[in-house]
């Protein structure tokens, strides 16, 4: 039998196609499939350094579903190489080959995140579209790959004040991930070099210096003896 994803219900496992597919249009390093304790985490880069000295930030988009409770992996495949099963609705098909791209070596910590000022849904939508205007006419006329990243990398790495310092790139994975929905306030959390945007519909994760633009979210209301 060819290696599957189990699901805890059909909807699960739609979600998951629905994000292999759209991690397909900018990435072909894969999407790092975790699974334990009946969460499947799903995560691709959509941005990523190639190599020593590159300065392009890690920005991650990161998706959890409901799967099988006796569901425990860790590999990363080709997104588009992820299908559908025609007589179980709740099930994923892998690809027989798995990769293995230097961003899923790194990791962001499980714990010990502080919470920051929120971001607009509503900017973040408004700073990609921007960027992907920016790309199209950066980009020259029969361009080669490396071309293409390199103008992405120029584009989505620069931080960008209204982010709160945060590159551009944030936003570009929010809204090509399908996180962006409606008037939401992001909530933003720091731990140590990594940064963490979360939404509704997922999260967007990066890796570089903290946002300084963002401050601590601080306690209200009154302390002591009453």
């Amino acid at each position: 039998m060819s290696p599957r994803l189990l699901f805890s219900d059909p909807q699960s496992a739609a979600d998951a196609l629905t994000f292999a597919s759209r991690a397909a249009r900018f990435t072909t390093e894969g999407v790092r499939l975790q699974a334990s304790g009946g969460l499947l985490a799903m995560t691709a880069a959509a941005l990523a350094p190639r190599g020593f000295g590159d300065p392009t930030p890690t920005v991650l988009a990161l998706r959890t579903l409901a799967a099988d409770p006796e569901l425990v992996c860790d590999l990363v495949v080709e997104a588009s190489a992820l299908s559908a099963i025609a007589d179980d609705a709740t099930a994923v098909l892998l690809p027989d080959t798995a990769l293995s791209p230097a961003w899923a070596g790194i990791a962001p910590p499980r714990e010990g995140w502080a919470l920051r000022d929120g971001i607009e849904a509503s900017v973040l939508a408004a700073k990609a579209q921007g960027g992907i205007a920016r790309v199209a006419d950066a980009v020259p006329t029969d361009a080669g790959e490396d071309a293409v990243r390199a103008v992405r990398a120029s584009v989505w790495g620069a931080p960008d004040d209204e982010l709160g310092g945060l590159p551009l790139g944030v936003a570009f994975a929010a809204l090509s991930m399908g996180f962006i929905n409606g008037g939401e306030t992001a909530r933003v959390l720091v731990s140590g070099p990594w940064t963490r945007i979360s939404l509704q519909r997922g999260h967007v994760i990066v890796r570089g210096p903290v946002a300084t633009g963002l401050t601590a979210v601080r306690r209200t209301g009154t302390t002591g003896n009453g």
